[in-house]
């Protein structure tokens, strides 16, 4: 199969979920009354990437419901291409969030049978990504059967073309961790990315440092890993040089998207600076620095606006004071 000359966008291949949230306001002692966003880690990155101008196709399965065409219209509104993309008859995924004062999401999750889990080999077979420099992946849709060992199989064919990135997400109340443990080793062959979270790393390797769980990943065949660290920033492991990057200090409203968010940033600069469509070769710590520190920004743009709405290009730019307002989709 060929692939078109030094391409530069980024495929996302993933769940969209409506993330419900109260609305204190309204609600009364016999009624509560939920305020419904667009989310979903893949859908949430992809938007992410084309509000920062990468090129970005989603590929996903929409439900007939409303949900549904909310999903599409936020994701077609920031630039997204959806071609590949499925209307399917299944129900969309519904996440209720539950903020903390902090403003830290914890979610009661609706996704049994949901549209999102049922990829078919052909539904795959005709996804594009041909004209991608990456195809990025992972959470809910990269876990949860039957569509999930479908994804793997066309990761594995993916990868001959492009840089493979997986951010596993880890949802345990909806997938046992130890159904994350005994699959990570095969992303890990898979992927040259691997961005997951501090919490995610608790759940996955417990008791095991993230210096250490770098060299675990990067034994596995990953040549990147990153692990965000919430307001202490990121650490970064390339091929087991490392470097950890500061979070801007910012107002948070709350925290939803955040790690989305961080992912596209990353792969926006590694884009731009020339490095995705391969194995990562010729990356340097110097690039990764440059790429986790624009990542942390955008992250805490994101966090300083409510649910999982990243900054556009120019409110993201190292020019633009994190004071400045976010544009809104």
């Amino acid at each position: 199969m060929a692939r078109l000359q030094s391409p530069c966008g980024v495929t996302v291949l993933g769940e969209c979920v409506a993330d419900a949230f109260t609305d204190t306001a309204r609600s009364g002692s016999n009624e509560l009354v939920l305020r419904a966003l667009p989310g979903g880690g893949p859908a949430n990155t992809a938007v992410a990437l084309a509000r920062l101008g990468t090129p970005t196709r989603f590929l996903g399965r929409f439900s007939h419901d409303a949900f549904g065409t909310l999903f599409r219209a936020r994701l077609s509104d920031s630039g997204v291409d959806l071609t590949g993309s499925v209307t399917a008859s299944e129900p969309s995924t519904l996440a209720v969030a539950d903020l903390d004062e902090a403003g830290q999401a914890t979610y009661t999750f609706y996704a049994d049978s949901a549209a999102d889990w049922q990829w078919t080999e052909d539904e795959l077979a005709t996804a594009q990504w041909t004209d991608s420099a990456c195809l990025h992946t992972g959470s809910l849709a990269l876990i949860r059967q039957p569509g999930s060992s479908r994804i793997e199989d066309h990761l594995a064919k993916a990868r001959e073309y492009l840089t493979v990135s997986i951010d596993p997400n880890v949802r345990p109340l909806l997938v046992p961790p130890s159904a994350y443990r005994e699959r990570l080793p095969h992303w890990c062959a898979l992927a040259d990315i691997l961005r997951l979270s501090e919490d995610d790393l608790t759940l996955l390797l417990p008791g095991t440092s993230p210096e250490d769980a770098c060299d675990i990943w990067h034994a596995g065949g990953v040549r990147l890993v990153v692990i965000t660290l919430g307001g202490r920033g990121a650490l970064a492991s390339l091929d087991g040089l490392r470097v950890t990057v500061p979070a801007p200090a910012v107002d948070v409203v709350d925290t939803v998207g955040a790690g989305d968010s961080f992912t596209a940033g990353l792969l926006h600069r590694l884009a731009a600076l020339g490095h995705l469509g391969g194995r990562l070769d010729g990356l340097s710590l110097e690039d990764v620095t440059d790429a986790c520190s624009f990542g942390a920004r955008v992250a805490a743009l994101t966090c300083s606006v409510p649910g999982a709405n990243p900054p556009w290009a120019d409110a993201a730019a190292p020019e633009a004071g994190l004071e400045q307002p976010v544009p809104h989709a």
